[in-house]
């Protein structure tokens, strides 16, 4: 699936409610203070003990599944509003005192491990050290709330535990980036060689047609048999270069050597370019021959196009493939080369093969080599 730049991945309904029961599956830590509650013989005191317990339940809850949604889709949580939301979550827990007692410290767990999950470390870190400290504190200070100071080490180690599940979470949402990212220059990459493997096609075969038009413009009257001749090849041409496009979007295009010589020869003699051409070609696999037949499209279509060439040699080897031409030469930029090049350097790189352009040795002239590594040298 294309995911656009900057958009979450999509989170399944499954994981949604995996994600609520996460968060819910803690409440039952509250079981001692909603006894308490329900314990008392005011009934104002009961139901204002339950009723706050359930609240702070509630607001636990959506809170939790509001800080992972801001996680899940690469949003940072604001530290005012959180600070705010575990404020009022304090709050509720203090309501809930006069039907709770001193086991309203209970809620103080839930506090802490939500100051992990929201806040920046440092300040994490004192909200959990104030949660930490309240129960002893207040058992110093009330001795009817002694005895709280199990709360103290509830504290710290539900906090730690948040810790890493806060670091799990955040470590999921990187991967989560990093594998949209990766899907995206997946499909880049992708758009990018079939534009290559367009441009390769069209741009050779339709050179050949434009060449062979004009010269079937010019013969239309002198020589109308040979104009038909190069009309009907033309037509020909379109026709193939359809199939190319055709076979190339449905990713099952080859080329062949022997057939782009046999194209190369017609483009040569239709642009007026003399064709020094192999009269025999070497066996090769499967994935060197189709090496070797682009780099002769590509070659070739240079040279129709911009060598202003008399003659065009090309020669073929088991290792290497060369073709040349007596033309102007290289420009300051073929060597980086247009689209043509790039994609036949890409794939002269599978392959472990290397691509040359330059000048030719006798001073004049372009020469396109391909060959083998260890040829190349």
């Amino acid at each position: 699936m294309d995911v656009p730049k900057g958009q979450p991945l999509p989170v399944s309904r499954k994981w949604r409610l995996t994600g609520w029961l996460l968060a819910a599956v803690w409440l039952f830590f509250l079981n001692q203070p909603l006894g308490t509650a329900l314990g008392q013989a005011e009934p104002w005191r009961k139901w204002l003990g339950v009723g706050s317990l359930a609240a702070f339940g509630v607001a636990y809850v959506l809170l939790f599944e509001w800080a992972r949604s801001h996680r899940q889709t690469g949003r940072p949580t604001p530290p005012g509003r959180a600070g705010v939301l575990l404020l009022g979550l304090l709050l509720l827990g203090l309501v809930s005192i006069p039907g709770t007692g001193r086991d309203w410290m209970t809620t103080l767990v839930f506090v802490a491990t939500g100051a992990v999950f929201l806040l920046p470390g440092a300040w994490a870190l004192v909200v959990v050290a104030l949660a930490a400290l309240t129960p002893l504190v207040a058992g110093y200070l009330l001795p009817d709330w002694s005895g709280v100071s199990g709360v103290f080490f509830a504290v710290l180690l539900a906090s730690f535990a948040m810790f890493g599940v806060s670091a799990l979470a955040q470590r999921n949402g990187e991967l989560r980036a990093a594998q949209q990212e990766i899907s995206r220059l997946a499909v880049a990459e992708e758009r990018a060689r079939t534009a290559r493997d367009l441009h390769d096609i069209l741009g050779h075969s339709l050179t050949v047609v434009a060449i062979k038009a004009e010269l079937a413009g010019r013969l239309v009257e002198a020589d109308p048999s040979r104009a038909a001749t190069e009309i009907a090849e033309v037509e020909q041409l379109a026709r193939a270069a359809l199939a190319d496009v055709r076979r190339t979007v449905g990713a099952y295009r080859g080329v062949r050597l022997a057939e782009e010589v046999a194209g190369a020869r017609s483009a040569l003699i239709a642009a007026g370019i003399a064709a020094d051409l192999p009269a025999d070609l070497p066996e090769l696999p499967a994935e060197w021959d189709q090496l070797f037949g682009w780099a002769v499209r590509e070659g070739v279509t240079n040279v129709v196009r911009h060598s202003g060439a008399h003659r065009c040699t090309i020669r073929i080897s088991p290792d290497a493939v060369e073709i040349s031409d007596d033309g102007r030469g290289p420009t300051s930029g073929d060597a980086a080369g247009g689209h043509g090049l790039i994609g036949l350097r890409e794939r002269a790189q599978r392959l472990d093969a290397t691509v040359s352009v330059g000048r030719r040795p006798q001073g004049h002239g372009f020469v396109l080599r391909v060959g083998l590594a260890a040829a190349a040298q």
